[in-house]
C-alpha cells in the first residue's frame, strides 16, 4: 500500500500552481471544474510519483485556518544539502518566508523550512 495523494485547500489555485510548478518540478493535469459546487482542482505529480491535489472554492477561502487539527507540513527530498540550500535561497529571494533555516535536526534530517502562497509549511530536506 502506499498514499496515492494527498489534497490541500489552496486561496488561489493559479497562485499555488505556479509555485509548486516552479520550485518543486510537479506538472499540473487540466483543471477540473465542478461549477454546480464552486469547486476547482489541479492534480500535481512530480516524476518519482508523488502527487498533491490542490483545491479551491470560494465558500470556503474565509474558513481556511492555518492552525488546526490535519495536515502539519508536506516534505520534499532534493537529495542533497547542496540543493536544499540553493533551493531554499531561490524561495527567499523570490520573497517567500522562510521558517526556517538549513540546519542539521536532531533526529539527522538536514532540511529548512519555506511557507508557501497560503501559509502551508513544506520541509525542504536532503
Amino acid at each position: 500500500m502506499r498514499i496515492e495523494h494527498i489534497a490541500i485547500w489552496v486561496s488561489n489555485l493559479e497562485v499555488s500552481k505556479d509555485f509548486y510548478s516552479k520550485y518543486f518540478a510537479m506538472t499540473a493535469n487540466e483543471r477540473y471544474e465542478n461549477t454546480k459546487k464552486q469547486f476547482t482542482s489541479y492534480f500535481m505529480s512530480h516524476k518519482e510519483g508523488a502527487r498533491i491535489e490542490l483545491m479551491h472554492t470560494p465558500e470556503l477561502a474565509d474558513l481556511i485556518s492555518t492552525k488546526s487539527i490535519g495536515l502539519a507540513h508536506i516534505a520534499f527530498t532534493t537529495g542533497s544539502k547542496q540543493k536544499v540550500d540553493e533551493l531554499t535561497n531561490r524561495l527567499r529571494a523570490d520573497g517567500y518566508t522562510i521558517e526556517g533555516e538549513p540546519r542539521m535536526t536532531g533526529d539527522g534530517y538536514y532540511e529548512s523550512v519555506v511557507l508557501d502562497s497560503d501559509g502551508n509549511q513544506l520541509e525542504i530536506t536532503e
